[in-house]
């Protein structure tokens, strides 16, 4: 039997975006090849076959033994990068979405995304505004924060 190789693959993910006033709940991660730290949404990739709703409330339970409502679909984002050295590339489907327990909405919350019992992230609440400016951490997937800011119109209209 011939292996298929991964090269070239593209990552389906759904990605949800909790916000609480002028914060978002977000995933710390470090790239060790250009020693940059970064944050992202929770969330994962979509099994074949699997609705990205359920994708990502899976995922956010088994990562952060944490439930999701209130699902709500914002848009796509194509993410073209390089981790580790690596070359990747996703489409992520971005939902806005609360906690099922208040408990998870406290400002100095940190809870690690572990897997199999390993320690994959910490997510924290931050300010959107941490993501602004030249000396910002980068928000990814690239984008998201347009998205956000997009978003956040429409609500208002």
């Amino acid at each position: 039997m011939v292996k298929k190789s991964r090269k070239g693959r593209i990552r389906p993910l759904a990605l949800c975006v909790f916000r609480r006033g002028d914060k978002i709940f977000v995933a710390r991660g470090h790239d060790g090849h250009t020693r940059q730290t970064f944050y992202r949404p929770v969330g994962g990739a979509i099994k074949f076959g699997e609705p990205a709703a359920a994708a990502l409330k899976r995922e956010v339970m088994e990562e952060l033994d944490a439930a999701v409502e209130g699902l709500r679909y914002l848009g796509a984002l194509e993410n073209i990068f390089r981790y580790e050295g690596k070359a990747g590339h996703e489409i992520a489907l971005i939902f806005d979405g609360r906690f099922t327990d208040p408990d998870l909405n406290r400002d100095d919350l940190v809870l690690a995304g572990k897997d199999s019992g390993e320690i994959l992230y910490e997510a924290m609440w931050l300010a959107l505004d941490d993501f602004r400016g030249s000396a910002a951490p980068p928000l990814y997937p690239a984008g998201l924060l347009a998205l956000l800011d997009g978003a956040a119109a429409a609500d208002i209209a």
